[in-house]
């Protein structure tokens, strides 16, 4: 089951791309935990706390596309380092912001937000370029995979921060974090040699031969794009109903155990899922992934009154499991239908509709929490999943490179040598 993993890392310069990749996406998770913390510190409201949060996410979900179209075009190195310098001193502004103009924090996590770490959409759109076969479905697995770490972790830092040192330090921290990623992530990109468009399709791109055809007229990526928004406020669902649950009980260190079992079943799961052979099979695993939600919702409060929330821990990482393999089958579904000279364009878009889908998720599953409990949550929560599921069914459930536009792959890379292998297996 290693062999995939062996094979993509052996890549040069994979295991880098990756990994700064993260460290620029660090701040992402504990992000809003710090600055809930300071706004109600500020004002006494989680209502101008969700305020402030929302603008981040907004900001960042409208320049989506535009930074992938940007990233596309020109130099990604630049992108992601202009984007780190002016975000970092956004985080670092509100940080020493006096609590007397809070209002101020809105337009200023707006304009913040906007610079957000573009580094998933460009990571995302470079396996293409550097895996072929077997290699990219394992990166994309593998990615999906490691970022649940950052779900772990990126929580679990910047509350320690603020229980012993304060909001505004946390602030600090992850404004620093996020400059050293995206300069790490800067550099890497330089030294893959992968910073710049692909060879020739830039120009071809501007050349004026024909127009430039909008990605939303393309229905696959319509409709992974719609998927993959339903699919995001499900997930972001079952954490709000997560939090909701420990509130109740006047308990919130419940909040880091049922989040962490349920990253680490997504964990498991996505590890497992990157060293399986074959295409993934999208319908399924969006299947499961709906499933292991509903699953949830008869063990909840008001249907059942656990004990303790500890022991629905077994089942919730159960649910977990499919998490991760089916956010790595659509990014590899992603990666294999957009145009290969606009990939970071179509990433953005998928950063755009994420991002929609947890905005949204808020209000849909804080209402549903309201008006039936924590398990009427959880119910919305899997309709949620359970509609992204039944978008898959069109989903095409294969493609060739042709179709996507893909390029080949580097002389005497494994994915260059994984496909002159494919190649000579057909002849024979």
């Amino acid at each position: 089951m290693l062999s995939n993993y062996r094979r993509v890392f052996a890549v040069p310069h994979v295991l880098s791309l990756l990994t700064w990749s993260l460290v620029a996406r660090f701040y992402m998770p504990g992000l809003m935990i710090a600055v809930t913390f300071l706004v109600e510190e500020w004002t006494g409201s989680y209502t101008f706390a969700g305020l402030v949060a929302g603008a981040f996410t907004l900001g960042m979900a409208l320049v989506g596309p535009l930074r992938g179209r940007m990233a596309d075009r020109g130099r990604s190195d630049r992108l992601v380092l202009v984007c780190g310098v002016v975000f970092s001193a956004g985080l670092l502004a509100l940080a020493l912001m006096p609590g007397a103009l809070w209002w101020l924090a809105v337009p200023l996590a707006l304009f913040s937000g906007v610079f957000g770490s573009p580094a998933n959409q460009i990571v995302r759109a470079l396996w293409p370029r550097l895996t072929f076969g077997a290699e990219r479905n394992a990166i994309y697995a593998a990615e999906a995979t490691t970022q649940e770490l950052l779900f772990v972790f990126s929580p679990v830092l910047t509350a320690g921060v603020v229980a012993y040192a304060g909001p505004r330090w946390a602030l600090a921290l992850l404004s620093v974090l996020a400059l050293a990623g995206a300069v790490g992530f800067a550099l890497s990109l330089r030294r893959a040699g992968v910073s710049s468009p692909v060879p020739g399709q830039d120009a071809s791109a501007s050349s004026g031969t024909a127009p430039r055809r909008s990605l939303l007229r393309y229905p696959a990526l319509c409709v992974l794009l719609l998927m993959s928004l339903l699919l995001v406020c499900g997930i972001v669902g079952v954490d709000l109903v997560v939090v909701a649950w420990a509130n109740e009980l006047d308990s919130p260190h419940y909040v880091m155990v049922l989040a962490s079992v349920w990253a680490l079943g997504s964990l498991v799961g996505g590890a497992v899922a990157g060293g399986l052979k074959g295409r993934p099979r999208l319908m399924r695993r969006s299947l499961a992934t709906a499933l292991g939600l509903s699953v949830l919702v008869p063990f909840m409060p008001p249907v059942v009154h656990l004990p303790t929330p500890l022991w629905i821990t077994p089942l919730l990482f159960l649910s977990g499991v499919a998490i991760a393999p089916t956010v790595a089958a659509v990014m590899g579904r992603l990666g294999d239908v957009s145009p290969s000279n606009r990939r970071a364009e179509a990433f953005g878009w998928l950063a755009s509709g994420m991002g929609v889908g947890s905005a949204a998720a808020g209000p849909m599953i804080g209402a549903l929490i309201d008006g039936f409990g924590v398990a009427g949550g959880a119910a919305g929560a899997a309709v949620v999943a359970s509609l992204a599921a039944a978008l898959s069914v069109f989903v095409p459930a294969s493609g060739t490179e042709a179709e996507s536009g893909a390029e080949p792959a580097p002389e005497g890379s494994v994915a260059g040598a994984a496909r002159n292998v494919d190649t000579a297996r057909e002849g024979a």
